[in-house]
């Protein structure tokens, strides 16, 4: 098979290019953490911290709620790193 000389640039293109974020799973706490783990990677290290901060304080946002574990799951669900990040950047002001 020969690709026309269009193909090649567009290939070389999508070979090169950044993979999407990584976006959190919460269906379990294995896939949670593995998740949080790698989109965490995605982010620069000026933003990990407020990332760690949204992750580990979640259950502020709910005082009556017991497990904070199962909380973070449901609240960051299918959210990326940045994301996560511009939300408590808006919760801080």
């Amino acid at each position: 098979m020969r690709l026309p000389a269009v193909g090649i640039p567009f290939i070389l293109l999508v070979a090169c290019s950044d993979p999407p974020p990584t976006v959190v799973d919460g269906s379990s706490p294995a896939a949670f953490d593995k998740s949080v783990a790698e989109a965490r990677r995605d982010l620069p290290d000026a933003d990990r911290l407020v990332f760690d901060r949204a992750i580990k304080t979640i259950g502020g946002r709910r005082l009556a709620e017991r497990d904070t574990d199962a909380l973070a799951r449901v609240t960051f669900d299918g959210m990326t790193a940045a994301e996560i990040v511009a939300d408590q950047k808006s919760r801080d002001h």
